[in-house]
């Protein structure tokens, strides 16, 4: 990366608010050095969907990063057959099959708890009342970690988040991410024998009768939760923001012109809830001209290709009719999220028309602070019905 263009941030001004340094870095570097991030990000649409498949060279196995130090090596951190087996082994729990057949009316009935237990309030935080709760009772049906709190869920799961973003070395933050960790091993042993008694299709369950070795299941424990709790707790409630501060966007998905999925997919694009990925230069490659070399670390901006002008019409724009199909919201090639499925079940058929069906004349009751790069969302939601 010798030659790579320089690119300097303010790194509390990009986690408030990326969108306009990674518009010039589309615009002047598609493939910049970062020095605050200490990474190489590429950030045009194009050249992440090509090369996030070209795993040769940028690839997922990353011995020192944040991800596996942290979290033991899951399989997202795995390329070519040994990603592809364990993603074949935990089908019975992320299959479209088994979302419709098994999740489905599980996240209806818990959704509709919850939302049956706040309307009375007339008022709560969309995030931490609401789109929390039911993303953390959900992921504990997906895990099979159902001996803890949805709260102590969304505990872990942030901690762990602000990990694997930890890359100025913060380490008050590293310390939360290792007892978050020790914690959710406790859980998952706590849990192990009871569902190698009374097997289900949790990921824990799947991967116990498949009989994976035991420090891969608590690492894919670990991705599920750190990929399974904010991403669709951000989208739930950045989603409804979306709609309530563009009311003429909600009126199509009202009318049945526009429908709950378009509106989740096309916020998705719009505010990534997934900022970007990391990869590892596997061997000597060159793009728009700069030289990557062995050992390089580069970031896949998903945020900033799901804005990129080549690909989208007035990208900063949010437009429920908009043809979103080009998004890399969900990753793309051997990596695609595998439970893409069940988040667009739980938010787009569940979740989003239960809100707006239970909670009428659903309002916000003040400005809505955005957050994070890596990882982006609302940090609070007052709302009223």
């Amino acid at each position: 990366m010798l030659n790579a263009p320089v690119y300097d941030i303010d790194a509390q001004v990009f986690w408030q608010d990326p969108y306009p340094d990674l518009q010039r870095m589309r615009e002047q570097y598609p493939v910049a050095f970062v020095p605050q991030l200490g990474a190489l990000l590429l950030t045009r649409r194009d050249d992440i969907f090509k090369h996030e498949k070209n795993i040769e060279v940028f690839s997922s196995d990353q011995p020192q990063g944040l991800m596996t130090v942290l979290m033991g090596q899951n399989m997202m951190r795995k390329d070519g057959d040994a990603h592809m087996a364990e993603r074949r082994l935990i089908l019975p729990t992320f299959s479209p099959k088994s979302v419709k057949a098994v999740w489905l009316e599980q996240f209806e009935n818990m959704t509709a708890a919850v939302l049956d237990d706040v309307a009375a309030q007339q008022q709560a935080d969309m995030v931490k009342d609401i789109a929390m709760r039911i993303s953390g009772e959900a992921l504990k049906l997906i895990t099979g970690l159902t001996n803890i709190t949805w709260q102590e869920m969304d505990r872990v799961s942030q901690a762990m988040i602000d990990g694997c973003a930890n890359y100025g070395g913060d380490p008050e933050v590293e310390a939360r991410c290792h007892s978050a960790t020790a914690a959710i091993d406790g859980y998952i042993s706590e849990m192990m024998p009871r569902l190698a008694s009374e097997s289900d299709h949790s990921l824990l369950s799947v991967q116990m009768q498949a009989g994976l070795d035991e420090a891969a299941t608590r690492a894919n424990i670990k991705l599920a939760i750190s990929g399974g709790q904010n991403e669709p707790r951000d989208a739930i409630a950045g989603t409804v923001w979306a709609l309530l501060t563009h009311p003429q966007q909600l009126e199509p998905v009202r009318a049945g012109d526009a429908s709950w999925l378009d509106a989740f997919e096309e916020y998705s694009r719009w505010i990534s809830p997934i900022g970007m990925s990391p990869r590892r230069i596997a061997k000597p490659f060159e793009l728009h001209g700069v030289t990557f070399e062995p050992e390089d670390r580069v970031f896949l901006m998903f945020s900033s290709g799901n804005r990129d002008e080549r690909v989208f019409a007035e990208p900063e724009r949010f437009d429920v009719t908009r043809d979103w199909s080009a998004s890399i919201a969900f990753g793309s090639g051997p990596h695609y999220c595998a439970g893409a499925w069940a988040s667009r079940c739980l938010i787009a058929d569940v979740a989003l028309p239960q809100i707006f069906a239970k909670l009428p004349n659903l309002r916000l009751e003040a400005e809505v602070p955005f957050g994070g790069w890596a990882f982006r969302g609302p940090l609070q939601m007052p709302v009223s019905w």
